[in-house]
């Protein structure tokens, strides 16, 4: 069974977000970037079901900038077999990125597709779920474990009251969610040979999908800085504080 997995390139959770002076977006000079955190959990999760015997190659897939063959190298040094980059320099939103990976999807015909349940950046949690409609597969969303057997696949999610358990045919879609794995650090040696590893770069254009943003953004702001607690004597000042200081009764 081949495993497609979709990553992106996102700035590092560990960098502190700057806007912009003109406050028309966040400013990405100079920034480290690094791979969609939930991403790099469909990478693992799709790189132990090759350890496990139960797919058979694992291709990764972005959408970006040139760049963006960088996170590719490293779904590569993690232990995916191919790379497919769709490089555009465009803001490419969700409904585009699900098309795109329609295109791909119906290329490369794989028995699975992972994708984590939202990029850090825009927090969408759209692509997967469009991308199941678009292709008319089967979906699993905010997997937090997975049991293949034979054509079936049974997904645990993540959902409000606890635990759901559905059982998908294959083809099937599926997004992960944090408590499905722990990823791995790539080793030396095998981000020396994910350099070799091949890797297919293609267009939107030469996929025939119009990539043109439908979404104008007005503003970026940063958040508001965080006031200091404060103590209070008792509940009663509390009540009052909460009435007459903040207004939330």
């Amino acid at each position: 069974m081949k495993v497609l997995v979709a990553v992106k390139r996102v700035i590092d959770y560990n960098v502190k977000i700057r806007v912009k002076p003109d406050h028309t977006d966040v400013d990405l000079t100079n920034v480290k970037m690094a791979m969609n955190p939930f991403c790099e959990i469909a990478v693992e999760e799709a790189v132990r079901l090759k350890e496990k015997g139960v797919a058979t190659e694992v291709v990764a897939v972005t959408i970006g900038p040139k760049a963006a063959q960088e996170q590719l190298r490293t779904a590569l040094a993690l232990g995916a077999d191919l790379a497919i980059h769709v490089e555009t320099d465009e803001k490419v939103e969700s409904l585009a990125v699900a098309k795109l990976l329609a295109k791909v999807v119906e290329q490369e015909q794989p028995g699975l597709v992972i994708l984590g349940k939202q990029a850090i950046d825009t927090d969408n949690n759209q692509t997967g779920q469009m991308l199941a409609a678009l292709v008319g597969l089967p979906q699993g969303t905010f997997a937090s474990e997975l049991k293949a057997d034979n054509d079936k696949l049974q997904v645990t999610r993540e959902i409000d009251g606890g635990l759901q358990t559905v059982e998908l045919t294959l083809p099937a879609i599926v997004t992960t969610d944090l408590r499905l794995n722990e990823p791995r650090y790539a080793k030396l040696p095998d981000i020396m040979k994910a350099k070799k590893k091949p890797m297919a770069v293609t267009t939107p254009a030469e996929l025939g999908v119009a990539v043109t943003s439908q979404v104008k953004v007005l503003k970026v702001e940063p958040p508001a800085e965080r006031q200091g607690g404060i103590k209070v004597g008792s509940v009663d000042e509390l009540i009052e504080k909460l009435k007459n200081e903040t207004k939330v009764l």
